[in-house]
């Protein structure tokens, strides 16, 4: 997939952030009560990529600040990785009706959000959390789709991936509310996070925000 093609060009964070607070490219606009754009240093070296907000992030227009977002904060911490110190956001931008699935047109309609994110902050470690996010953020690297569309079977493991001119760890795990609902699964997204300073202490060091972003 050609990312040039599908990066907004905009002059700064902020430019990008109010296009997505007034964004009516899908069906989600019309029953969202706040667009969750996401958060956190835009110099981070670790992006978490979810894969939609739900009724709390709904709510308050802040990423993973529910049940899910308490146990993802408490995976961080025992880690040694601190929220504060990671940029968080989701596949989609605005609340599916009732907690669903996005579905693919939604997907499609923040692909240009979460491109543009991504080469702003330029990362050097994206966690995927969930199938959505996993094979949305491969896929748009040049995975084949149905190689990256078993969470179960591509968790923990650390993809190499280029996006632009960025060249990315991609490390998928399951989402945290899943594990709300198999205890069992929390022990296992605990595993793959503690890859994330291994990988760290091997790369070249931070990002940082791009002033401008070409068409």
């Amino acid at each position: 997939m050609d990312i040039t093609k599908i990066r907004i060009s905009v002059s700064g964070y902020d430019e990008l952030v109010n296009l997505m607070l007034n964004c009516t490219r899908c069906k989600l606009y019309t029953s969202r009560r706040r667009v969750v754009p996401g958060e956190g240093p835009l110099n981070a070296r670790i992006m978490i990529i979810g894969e939609a907000p739900g009724e709390r992030e709904d709510e308050e227009g802040r990423p993973f600040v529910g049940a899910a977002g308490q146990l993802l904060t408490k995976l961080l911490n025992t880690v040694g990785i601190r929220r504060e110190e990671v940029y968080i956001t989701n596949v989609v931008k605005c609340r599916p009706p009732n907690n669903r699935d996005p579905e693919p047109d939604e997907i499609e309609a923040c692909r240009p959000y979460l491109v543009t994110q991504i080469l702003m902050i330029r990362p050097q470690i994206i966690i995927c959390l969930g199938r959505h996010s996993a094979r949305e953020v491969l896929t748009i690297a040049g995975y084949p789709e149905k190689s990256v569309s078993n969470i179960s079977s591509i968790r923990g493991r650390v993809f190499n991936a280029r996006l632009g001119d960025l060249n990315v760890k991609v490390l998928p795990t399951y989402h945290p509310a899943a594990a709300l609902y198999n205890p069992r699964l929390r022990g296992i997204i605990e595993e793959d996070l503690r890859k994330v300073k291994t990988l760290l202490g091997k790369g070249e060091g931070g990002g940082g925000i791009l002033d401008y972003l070409g068409p």
